[in-house]
């Protein structure tokens, strides 16, 4: 497996984008972190109408895009960090249990008590600081997580509206009960220190 460094500074939909070009090509497993500006994401299955506040986004300046994969709406910012993983694999639950596998030992190598749960969240403790989702083509793979680190828990907390059920089913009373930043955990520096740190463990980790 390679660990790469992609251009910094792009807007979501060009990670996507490079994800979807990548899996159509690859010869290698590779995984890639990103960083981008406020953004809203929500899967293929969801409607933004349903899932997401699009004024509070559009009037602070929070893109909203849907991607390819399924699962839950998620916010990210510059706090927290993107991950994906590209296999040439289409036996995508083989890649998505050794993509999470990977991650959350690469967490606990660093200090964080990360476990994975059945939908494929990695918490610590009782709170979420992970989501991941995934998409096969006739071609590979493809998974992506999106890791809480210093995320803008209060943008969070208002650009995305889920369900009270889905709210319900996790016995908490809003999104924010439900998730932690890994910076409030153990704080490691900015995010670019964390980055390099789980970039290098995850590198390990497949050696």
């Amino acid at each position: 497996m390679k660990v790469e460094r992609v251009t910094e500074g792009l807007p979501l939909t060009a990670y996507l984008a490079l994800e979807e070009e990548m899996v159509k090509t690859i010869s290698e497993p590779t995984l890639f972190t990103w960083i981008v500006p406020p953004t809203v994401i929500y899967g293929r299955h969801q409607s933004a109408e349903a899932e997401v506040n699009e004024e509070y986004c559009r009037t602070n300046g929070i893109a909203v895009v849907q991607r390819q994969s399924g699962g839950g709406c998620v916010y990210a910012d510059r706090g927290n960090l993107m991950i994906s993983f590209v296999s040439p694999s289409t036996h995508s639950q083989e890649v998505f249990d050794a993509f999470l596998t990977l991650l959350s030992g690469a967490l606990r190598q660093m200090g964080y008590e990360a476990v994975t749960t059945a939908h494929n969240d990695i918490l610590v403790g009782d709170r979420k600081v992970a989501g991941t989702a995934c998409y096969t083509t006739p071609t590979g793979t493809v998974v992506h997580a999106c890791m809480l680190y210093k995320v803008n828990l209060s943008a969070l907390e208002k650009a995305i509206t889920p369900s009270a059920a889905k709210l319900a089913k996790h016995a908490v009373a809003s999104v924010r009960q439900r998730v932690r930043n890994l910076g409030d955990i153990r704080d490691l520096g900015d995010i670019q220190i964390f980055r390099a740190a789980l970039e290098e463990q995850m590198a390990q980790l497949v050696k």
